[in-house]
């Protein structure tokens, strides 16, 4: 039965997120494209002492000030017991006990005996920051489910963690299929060139998933035997396997035929979408008694393009225990059709505020070229059209893991 795009996509996080795998704990540096297993919490207040915002000095009392010492970054400052006392400070050092103003080191000058006198100009804010001013101690941070990246590393380092409970990443393979498709060199005399095998794992990565070398295939020959033989293999080392082309019912698409043959449950067969048709999701048994997932992405590129954004990256996020990818709004800036019963997805660029998105042409189920001019999709739902103006939903393609829109 053909699936809503909506329900389809909810169809592929949900499996995801049955079968997410266990989680570890790596060092800071190896988190980075990871995702949080627990929250992140911060382990004591930020800052966790009052500490300066300046150069200068830290002053009791009426001037002038006495200097009795200095306190530097990553030093203990002595208290500051009487009045007309202070102490030099560094930026980034302990404010001392009993300082009742800092003050900056170009507002400030000294006596010929030493004493220290300033005019500070009124600011709105102390010049240092108070105990628990980012952060309380136990506040949590970053839920689970977020992806990690080096702003997220910077943050658990400032909090004192030195390594992170993560899920652990799926591995993704990939199978070409297609007898008539050249690895190398321009197409023509009835042969075209693969555009698929170099650049699904890249989308796989973005995704969050690992994609070996050795786990990309293809072609491989156009025969029952032979998908059943490359499909076993690549099944036994990937959580997900991705597979172009043979998504129909014709004299060579094989895939279906092996599915059956390998005891797989279909999630989603065929999505009511334009451009992506036919694609599919199904639930393959594995040896080790965890399900593995094979991902059916059509032969035209970029309708394998609209696959993997609709199946593949919800169910990866599922997989990593991350939020679905969410749709974003922004306004059309042109007309744009709909497709009857269908969802339409519609190339796009947004412009540079990312408020507008304006369709980029050379969207044939066959093109990629608008593709790489696009940052997602405009999704305009079955029965509907859009005007110029109008706010559509928006569907960012997959991101660097981790990398902010």
């Amino acid at each position: 039965m053909t699936a809503d795009w909506q329900e389809a996509r909810a169809l592929a996080y949900t499996a995801g997120r049955e079968a997410a795998g266990p989680t570890e704990v790596v060092s800071l540096p190896d988190a980075d494209g990871r995702t949080l297993a627990e929250p992140l919490r911060a382990l004591t207040d930020l800052p966790a002492f009052p500490t300066s915002s300046i150069d200068g000095w830290a002053v009791r009392g009426p001037q002038p000030w006495q200097p009795v010492g200095r306190v530097l970054a990553g030093g203990v400052a002595a208290p500051l017991e009487r009045d007309g006392t202070c102490v030099e400070i560094a930026t980034g050092a302990m404010v001392p006990a009993g300082a009742e103003m800092l003050v900056r080191v170009e507002e400030s000058t000294r006596d010929a005996a030493g004493l220290v006198s300033g005019q500070p100009r009124p600011r709105p804010v102390p010049e240092w920051r108070l105990p628990g001013e980012e952060a309380h101690k136990d506040e949590e941070l970053m839920p689970a489910g977020t992806a990690v990246d080096p702003a997220v590393i910077g943050v658990a380092a400032t909090c004192g963690y030195e390594v992170l409970s993560v899920r652990s990443q799926p591995r993704a393979g990939l199978l070409v299929f297609g007898d008539e498709l050249l690895t190398a060199g321009p197409p023509g005399a009835g042969r075209v060139r693969d555009s698929l095998g170099p650049q699904v794992p890249g989308w796989l990565r973005r995704s969050g998933a690992v994609v070996a070398p050795e786990s990309v295939s293809g072609p491989v020959q156009d025969t029952l035997a032979a998908h059943l033989t490359a499909l076993r293999g690549a099944l036994e080392t990937n959580d997900l396997v991705c597979t172009t082309g043979g998504t129909m019912h014709g004299p060579v698409d094989h895939l279906h035929p092996a599915l059956a043959e390998l005891g797989a449950e279909y999630l989603v067969n065929t999505v009511a979408v334009r451009p992506g048709f036919p694609m599919l999701l199904a639930r393959v048994p594995g040896k080790d008694g965890r399900p593995r997932f094979l991902a059916g992405l059509p032969g035209n590129p970029q309708s394998a393009i609209i696959a993997l954004i609709t199946l593949v990256a919800p169910l990866l996020a599922g997989l990593q225990g991350r939020p679905a990818p969410a749709l974003a709004q922004v306004e059309a800036a042109t007309d744009v059709p709909g497709r009857g019963d269908f969802t339409h997805l519609v190339l796009a660029r947004l412009d540079q505020g990312a408020r507008s998105a304006t369709p980029v042409g050379h969207s044939g189920s066959a093109m990629l070229r608008g593709l790489s001019n696009a940052q997602g999709f405009l999704v305009i739902r079955p029965g509907m059209r859009a005007t110029a103006g109008d706010l559509v939903p928006f569907l960012h393609l997959p991101l660097i893991a981790g990398e902010r829109p």
